[in-house]
């Protein structure tokens, strides 16, 4: 199994995490974003990736695209260590949270996105940053009272084993941090985050311990 990311991807993040918590191996092939104008516009790159996104998983004769239907595959193809409930409407709690992330919030802090509002619209850096502030306090604002009013969250988002919403909620935080967002107001996500910080598949997933992660 292949995965072609970037260390500081919060679409790739996810994935690598979904692969350790299911213990599958997997060889990481990274795709810089911001060297030599992006990697991911390469011939080469583009020739696997029509999308030029991160990222893209190679198992065996499959290869998929988009962070969610990669976990999607991941959940039926290897259903040891299951990342979503067993019942329907539990299943589709989850599924909400990760979508609300990787769906809603996500792809207005993703690169081309911060990319367009400087080169081509002419935004500031602090105008940049208040954009990114602005979307993820969206998300985290509604996120903690649906986790504040749910019983059923537990150390983790849903209930107290990872699932979806924990791959996708961890490299949200990791961003928010990133870009100095405060999040003094969100109790439960924070508590969340911290102790998915002491999972192993989680730490050997972060961005910092990638072998990508030096390189210039």
């Amino acid at each position: 199994m292949q995965l072609h990311g970037y260390f500081r991807s919060s679409a790739a993040y996810r994935v690598r995490i979904a692969l350790n918590l299911k213990g599958l191996a997997y060889d990481s092939l990274p795709v810089h974003l911001t060297r030599g104008g992006g990697e991911q516009h390469s011939p080469a790159y583009l020739a696997i990736n029509p999308e030029r996104l991160v990222p893209t998983l190679q198992d065996g004769d499959v290869r998929l695209t988009q962070s969610l239907s990669i976990l999607e595959y991941l959940e039926e193809r290897y259903p040891a260590t299951p990342l979503l409930p067993a019942g329907a409407a539990e299943r589709g709690c989850v599924r909400a949270i990760a979508a609300q992330i990787a769906c809603d919030v996500h792809p207005l802090n993703n690169l081309r996105v911060l990319q367009y509002l400087e080169r081509t619209l002419g935004a500031s850096a602090e105008q940049k940053n208040a954009w990114i502030a602005h979307w993820i306090t969206e998300a985290f604002d509604a996120l903690e009272v649906r986790l504040a009013r749910d019983a059923r969250s537990g150390l983790c988002c849903f209930g107290d084993a990872p699932t979806f919403a924990d791959c996708c909620l961890v490299p949200q935080v990791f961003s928010a941090r990133r870009f100095s967002v405060p999040l003094e107001a969100y109790p439960n996500i924070v508590r969340i985050d911290a102790h998915l910080a002491t999972l192993k598949s989680f730490q050997q997933a972060a961005p910092g311990v990638q072998a990508d992660a030096e390189q210039p």
